[in-house]
């Protein structure tokens, strides 16, 4: 298994609660979360705003470190590893943000964005690295002496892509990464993400609202609710019986230029 998550639990304080002496309550945002990521899986996460996907994401990669419960990453428990002892496993797990404008750096050119990780875990052949992972996700090589801001929506977050690549990782977190997207774009970032999981064999986790993206992508799907998992399934059975009322009401949401044609 690639991840192994079991009863997975995190809490953040309730500032707008706290009093004015003494520690503010906790609000739990996972509440006991267990699943398993096959290696070599697309697994889609997908929920409503507040249900615990992005905080999810983030603590599957260490970014926050959760409360209780524990994290396998291969084999490896990772729940409450120091920053120094994670720094030579993030080589493995590389993440790709929502919002490509805030996660680039402004005032560095494309190339150096995509170097950064590469000289922080001391690679080498730094050009050819960048230019390989352009080629990869579809940009000119021309394209590293560009800045951020003069690159579109979609190349941006081609550049984002291509950071999480340059270290031919195992595992990806895609965080809403088309959410932002026009319809043609959305389609031309999904299908270059299922190339790079056949290509380089990655195991994906595509965190996303929107269930008719989940189902182009993935293979297999995880529905939260207010930090529980209320199901979990194949995506071919998910759509055509779904088991909880909560994943009916996720797919009757789903546009349909049809307004008599369900889901399916």
């Amino acid at each position: 298994m690639m991840y192994e998550i079991r009863d997975l639990r995190l809490s953040f304080p309730d500032m707008a609660h706290k009093p004015l002496l003494g520690a503010a309550p906790r609000i739990e945002v996972l509440k006991g979360l267990s699943f398993d990521v096959p290696k070599g899986a697309i697994l889609g996460i997908v929920g409503g705003s507040g249900s615990g996907k992005s905080t999810l994401g983030r603590a599957m990669l260490r970014l926050i470190e959760p409360d209780s419960g524990s994290i396998r990453f291969d084999g490896t428990d990772i729940t409450h590893l120091l920053e120094d002892q994670l720094r030579h496993l993030r080589q493995r797990f590389q993440m790709i943000f929502q919002d490509p404008m805030s996660s680039l750096n402004p005032r560095r050119r494309v190339g150096g964005i995509i170097a950064g990780p590469l000289r922080l875990h001391g690679l080498d052949n730094l050009t050819a690295r960048v230019d390989k992972a352009l080629d990869m996700v579809g940009l000119p090589r021309t394209f590293a002496q560009r800045y951020p801001h003069e690159l579109s929506g979609g190349q941006r977050q081609r550049v984002g892509i291509a950071r999480a690549i340059a270290l031919r990782p195992d595992f990806i977190l895609a965080d809403e990464i088309v959410s932002g997207l026009d319809v043609s774009s959305q389609a031309q970032v999904l299908n270059l993400l299922g190339e790079l999981v056949r290509e380089l064999g990655l195991t994906l986790a595509f965190i996303s609202h929107d269930l008719s993206v989940i189902r182009r992508l993935c293979n297999r799907v995880l529905v939260l609710h207010h930090g529980l998992i209320v199901e979990e399934a194949e995506t071919g059975a998910l759509f055509d019986a779904p088991q909880a009322d909560y994943t009916r009401d996720l797919l009757a949401a789903i546009p349909l230029p049809d307004p008599y044609q369900d889901w399916r």
